[in-house]
């Protein structure tokens, strides 16, 4: 872990790099968190440390263990959940930004698809980023603050999942025309249509994880 360059830094940007990290999988499931180790990456001393290891933990991304601090793991169980509050959120999520969408928000929405349509065979880690680069977009084009800060909150969670639905044959390129439909009906300022099609899009790929989830039960017990 490259350490940060030092200067004024408080409890939230701690926060925000430590939650960059495992979001990004820099630091895995059962990773230590150390206090000491982390003051010293920040350059600062451990009381904004503590601050933003009891957000994290509060936050379920960091969980007590007999060494301290780690990075939580996520429980299937826990997966499906997200995806089922996903779906429900997404879509109204999806029928607010085509309601109160910009020009400048669908600039960037139609910006995002481009570049993701000219990627050629991006890895996983890849298709996840800029997913989530999409997902954004259209939460921002809500321009409403406390549904981006839950879905944030949400998809931070599937990132740490061993690997994205959008890796599976065939459903980086379903995913794309997906949110290609969405990007017109929002353009369109189609709600119901909005709707619809983000929660399908979600239920797709909640189809995709349980199939995955099926497949890790089945490797372990052979």
């Amino acid at each position: 872990m490259a350490k940060e360059q030092r200067g004024k830094v408080d409890a939230s940007a701690i926060y925000d790099g430590l939650r960059a990290d495992i979001q990004d999988g820099t630091l895995r499931p059962g990773d230590p968190v150390r206090e000491v180790a982390v003051a010293e990456r920040f350059g600062v001393s451990r009381t904004p440390v503590r601050e933003a290891l009891s957000r994290l933990e509060h936050d379920r991304l960091l969980t007590s263990s007999s060494r301290g601090l780690v990075v939580r793991a996520v429980e299937a169980d826990e997966v499906i959940q997200i995806y089922n509050v996903r779906i429900l959120l997404e879509g109204e999520t999806a029928a607010e930004a085509a309601e109160s969408r910009t020009e400048a928000d669908l600039l960037r929405l139609e910006s995002l698809l481009e570049r993701d349509r000219s990627l050629t065979d991006p890895d996983d880690a890849a298709r996840a980023l800029t997913n989530i680069e999409f997902h954004e977009a259209i939460w921002t084009a809500t321009h409403n603050p406390v549904l981006q800060d839950i879905l944030r909150r949400l998809t931070v969670h599937l990132v740490r999942t061993p690997h994205s639905t959008l890796s599976v044959p065939g459903r980086w390129a379903e995913a794309l025309d997906e949110h290609a439909a969405l990007i017109d009906a929002v353009r369109r300022r189609d709600a119901a249509a909005a709707r619809a099609l983000a929660s399908a899009h979600m239920t797709r790929a909640r189809e995709i994880r349980l199939d995955l989830l099926r497949r890790q039960v089945v490797t372990a017990l052979r």
